[in-house]
């Protein structure tokens, strides 16, 4: 449906697409299914993503969903009144590159204009990307502009949405998100390739390889460091990457990570593997990957005794500990001293690390009573009063900004819950289905990137935060 402005113009369609500015022409013209500049009327369908208003005028982004196109509009204007789009490839963080294109002037005798079309993402160079209308009136300095908005290539859903949005803080030139997080990119790549596997989507699989080529030799190589609690993570994304593409080199770097974190397992304690390379914590966290990753990499090689020892023994050292406490919350470690709970936070990735750990050795060894405490702690960690404010999950001291480790805790917790929802008849399904429907509604840009509050409101978002949520939404019925 072509917009219903049009009408109202009266003047000649030939100087529809005129004034470009030269900071427009110097942009890069993109050409996907069509080239940027395309005439608006030939879009077969119109939907207004999001709206700006200043003194009067009303600025608007269009979507072309079926090409992937957007264009500006400007409406209740006058002559001389601007309208233009930019664009950005990293989310709205920048746009430098790609500003101000098709800017253009309502002509005389009309009250609205538009800009040409312009392609949302490259296709070319793989750059996912969000773009918005901004304008001012003839008479005036100040500039408005809409929100960010994409077409729904690639975002068709809420899963895939959020796993575009996500894409749009990956770095291609380190296979890493943002400002190069690194435990925290593990857990953003295990999401997308999670989004991968349940939804069919595999748009972004090329993540795999190119993280895993870009850093294979970062750090000690094979994604190993002295934070044994690091190395598990990404041994564990090897392992689903391993899953999805059937490549060997993967399984063999999820082995090597997993050798790496048992050389550092000592009698201290009873037991246990270290959180650090300096030997001096042992926390949940590290061991519960530990179980994990070794449960996983049993299933995986057949013939194995070596890792479905490593998990059976950790599990034994870990109930030893008492770090499962009273009221079935994971505390985060092992006082040295006493060898006993230490009764610091339960973190809620504590919870879902453990649980998914729990799943994985049932599946290995038939172990009933592994499923039995897994269930225990999702029972536990799902009505917690401390863990869930008003039914919705928030991490204690949970920030408004996403920055630091923490906003990153909740994503491996659903990710846990998940796994075991689907393995005991979905109990958790309206527990997950809360979580999701209330981050949606009130934590959300209109590009579906996400903040840390999934109760609301929306504040900032980075990868951490979004892979959360992604995690949230692959979990969610």
């Amino acid at each position: 449906m072509r917009h219903k402005w049009i009408a109202a113009l009266t003047v000649a369609a030939t100087v529809l697409l005129q004034v470009q500015t030269s900071s427009a022409a110097q942009a890069a013209t993109i050409c996907n299914r069509y080239c940027d500049g395309r005439d608006p009327a030939l879009s077969p369908g119109d939907r207004v993503a999001t709206t700006s208003t200043l003194h009067g005028r009303s600025f608007k982004v269009h979507i072309n969903d079926t090409d992937a196109m957007i264009w500006a509009t400007v409406e209740n204007g006058q002559a001389g009144d601007q309208v233009w789009l930019d664009r950005s490839f990293d989310g709205g963080r920048t746009w430098s590159g790609d500003s101000r294109l098709g800017d253009t002037t309502v002509p005389a005798g009309a009250g609205g204009w538009r800009t040409s079309m312009f392609n949302v993402d490259n296709w070319g160079s793989r750059g996912v990307g969000v773009l918005r209308a901004c304008g001012k009136a003839s008479d005036r300095p100040e500039l408005t502009c809409t929100g960010w908005a994409r077409s729904n290539w690639n975002a068709a859903d809420r899963r895939t949405a959020a796993a575009t949005a996500l894409m749009m803080r990956f770095d291609q030139g380190t296979g890493l998100f943002d400002t190069n997080g690194w435990w925290t990119g593990a857990n953003a790549l295990t999401a997308l390739i999670d989004n991968s596997r349940i939804t069919g989507m595999h748009s972004y699989d090329y993540a795999i390889a190119t993280t895993y080529d870009k850093q294979i030799n970062a750090r000690q190589g094979q994604f190993r460091n002295e934070y044994l609690d690091d190395t598990g993570w990404w041994g564990l994304a090897w392992v689903a990457a391993y899953d999805r593409t059937g490549d060997s080199r993967y399984l063999s770097t999820a082995r090597a990570d997993a050798d790496h974190m048992f050389s550092y397992w000592d009698t201290r304690c009873g037991g246990g593997i270290y959180w650090r390379t300096d030997r001096t914590v042992k926390n949940a966290i590290a061991n519960s990957l530990y179980i994990q990753l070794n449960a996983a990499l049993s299933q995986r090689i057949g013939g194995d005794s070596v890792y479905r020892g490593r998990a059976q023994a950790g599990w034994s050292w870990f109930q030893s500990t008492g770090m499962i406490n009273s009221s079935n919350l994971v505390n985060d470690g092992v006082n040295l001293s006493t060898c006993r709970n230490n009764g610091d936070v339960t973190w809620t990735y504590n919870q879902g690390v453990l649980i998914n750990a729990l799943v994985q050795l049932n599946r290995l060894t038939g172990d009933a009573n592994a499923l039995t405490v897994a269930r225990r702690i999702g029972d536990a960690a799902t009505t917690s009063t401390y863990l869930n404010n008003n039914g919705i999950l928030r991490e204690p001291n949970e920030p408004d900004q996403c920055s630091g480790d923490g906003v990153s805790f909740k994503g491996p917790f659903v990710r846990g819950l998940g796994v075991l929802n689907a393995a005991v008849g979905r109990p958790y399904d309206a527990y997950l289905r809360r979580q999701a429907d209330s981050a949606y509604a009130k934590n959300r840009t209109s590009f579906d990137a996400y903040g840390s509050h999934w109760a609301g409101p929306y504040v900032s978002t980075n990868h951490s935060c979004q892979h959360s949520v992604l995690d949230l939404l692959n979990a969610a019925p």
